[in-house]
């Protein structure tokens, strides 16, 4: 088991990330500073720095650490902001977020994937995370609005409960499709939704308790 990687995950940061493009000087050292290898199977805890995403179990994936970053850029967070995350997964996303906002909530529908990233965050000193099981295509209306949300699997269609639940000034980012996926930006500007079409991706569907997320 590697129980530090520091040096691979400095040039993970260098060639995958800040190489292509990723400038944020807060979200590369949140990428440097989350121990990536800590969230994937320990039997692909090589793998973990490489340029790919790698399979959690569950039917899930933990994603490709340049999109991780390319992501969490986008949405411009703020130290203040309240963001939500849809798919906790490993967990991975969420020490990035935490690592940048002081609060975070993630909803992820799968209880055993969730009970093993609380663990994880936890032991690594994570806690000002508020988690959920539930239908992620839901959001988390309770806790609404939120300055920014982030979705790591992909629905078919944007799910209206997300925008809904955006402050006034917030941003969305998520992947959406059926068999062609795209991410897209979302900001709400009043009653108004602005949406920004980013790059093709390919993300696992999002699993909601509904037949068809709305």
């Amino acid at each position: 088991m590697l129980k530090d990687d520091t040096a691979r995950r400095a040039a993970m940061v260098a060639l995958q990330i800040e190489r292509r493009g990723v400038r944020d000087p807060r979200v590369l050292a949140a990428m440097g500073n989350v121990p990536r290898h800590l969230f994937v199977p320990e039997h692909l805890q090589g793998a973990a720095y490489e340029d790919e995403p790698l399979p959690i179990g569950r039917g899930q994936t933990i994603s490709q650490p340049y999109i991780v970053a390319y992501m969490t850029e986008a949405l411009e967070l703020k130290e203040t902001d309240k963001v939500l995350e849809v798919g906790t997964g490993s967990g991975y996303q969420t020490a990035v977020l935490a690592e940048l906002v002081r609060d975070v909530w993630t909803v992820e529908i799968d209880e055993t994937l969730s009970a093993r990233a609380r663990g994880t965050l936890a032991s690594l000193g994570y806690h000002r995370i508020e988690f959920r099981v539930g239908d992620g295509a839901a959001g988390w209306p309770e806790a609404a609005p939120f300055d920014a949300i982030i979705a790591t699997a992909c629905p078919p269609d944007l799910p209206g409960s997300w925008a809904a639940q955006l402050r006034d000034g917030g941003r969305l980012i998520t992947p959406v499709g059926r068999d062609e996926q795209v991410l897209v930006l979302i900001r709400r500007k009043g009653d108004a939704f602005i949406e920004t079409r980013l790059l093709p991706v390919r993300f696992v569907p999002l699993v909601s308790a509904a037949k068809e997320v709305p």
